[in-house]
């Protein structure tokens, strides 16, 4: 079966409607407010936070309670937790809300080894009945919508993930984004489409789909092919957060955009300086060193550009680089 793609397709999260289906995915380590922001200006209808311990909310943590920070420009905001024990997520779920979050979201996908061994992420979808208990302890816990995100689960079946998706819907789980990868696969191999199709078949509330979409033709392959109510984009925006304006484009039925070496410029300044914003200018700058390399892949003179990043450490010398390296790309005033 599939499921002809209509441009009038709006979706409808509980009572949050998106402007379009085209979702930042959570990225540990990445989509912080200022990824969030950089991509949110290039035309994301939803973007989502990197995940977050429910134990180091509940209990607290500086630096845990430093992931809710948000500002009005990149709403609307899904905040993703996770955890193991159904008080804890509860209360989690509650610090979130309080926090102004539009989207609470659950992590039942994370494969690595030290968030499995806590029960957490993707063990979840191997435990159902405690999944069941923290999907309905955390309804009970928040008004606002309440969604998830899984993989196929631990076989190629897809199984799992048609078992979590049913029993989060009977719980008043909103929306479900589903990567249909194993938990053993991590990004290896190639993201199994079907499954993504076989649970929208069999649940009446959103799904979106994840997973190997690194252009709009990908993306709207994906909804033409599963049905799924929106995509969600994760990989591919690390080093192209300008995908989203060209998914957006085609969505809208305009012409393809050009990205000129000035929007690129203008961007990653605007994300430079965002940074020094949030975390500061010394931290921040060392935080480039990594960041900027992500942007210039494919651009002429990468190999050279990524060797000057190496050490900065002040606003000032990461502005000049950008600068001079835009330029002898082809960036003109």
């Amino acid at each position: 079966m599939r499921y002809p793609f209509k441009r009038e397709t709006i979706v409808k999260i509980s009572q949050l409607t998106l402007e379009n289906p085209f979702i930042l995915a959570p990225l540990a380590g990445i989509t912080n407010l200022p990824f969030r922001q950089m991509v949110k200006a290039c035309g994301c209808g939803l973007v989502c936070s990197e995940m977050i311990s429910a134990n180091g909310l509940v209990y607290d943590s500086p630096r845990t309670m430093n992931y809710l920070k948000s500002v009005p420009d990149e709403r609307p905001i899904s905040f993703q937790i996770f955890g193991s024990k159904p008080d804890i997520m509860a209360e989690a779920a509650k610090i979130v809300a309080s926090s102004g979050a539009d989207i609470l979201d659950i992590n039942l996908g994370c494969s690595v080894r030290k968030v499995l061994k806590t029960g957490s992420g993707a063990a979840l979808m191997k435990n159902d009945r405690l999944a069941e208990t923290i999907f309905l302890a955390v309804r009970k816990a928040v008004d606002i919508p309440f969604t998830i995100k899984i993989r196929s689960g631990w076989d190629p079946s897809g199984d799992d993930a048609i078992q979590i998706s049913q029993i989060a819907e009977n719980c008043g789980v909103d929306a479900i984004a589903v990567h249909p990868r194993t938990a053993t696969q991590g990004f290896g191999g190639q993201a199994d489409w079907s499954i993504i199709e076989k649970v929208k078949s069999k649940v009446n509330i959103p799904v979106i789909g994840n997973g190997d979409v690194d252009s709009p033709e990908k993306a709207f392959q994906m909804m033409d092919s599963t049905g799924c109510d929106g995509v969600m984009i994760g990989r591919a925006a690390v080093n192209n957060p300008w995908i989203f304006r060209h998914v957006v484009a085609k969505y809208n039925q305009l012409a393809d955009p050009e990205i000129s070496m000035k929007d690129k410029f203008n961007t990653i300044s605007d994300f430079v300086d965002q940074s020094i914003a949030h975390i500061g200018e010394r931290v921040a700058c060392r935080l480039m060193r990594s960041r900027l390399a992500w942007f210039s892949k494919g651009l002429p003179n990468s190999v050279k550009f990524r060797e000057s990043i190496r050490f900065l450490e002040t606003r000032d010398q990461v502005q000049e680089l950008l600068w001079d390296y835009f330029h002898s790309c082809g960036f003109s005033e």
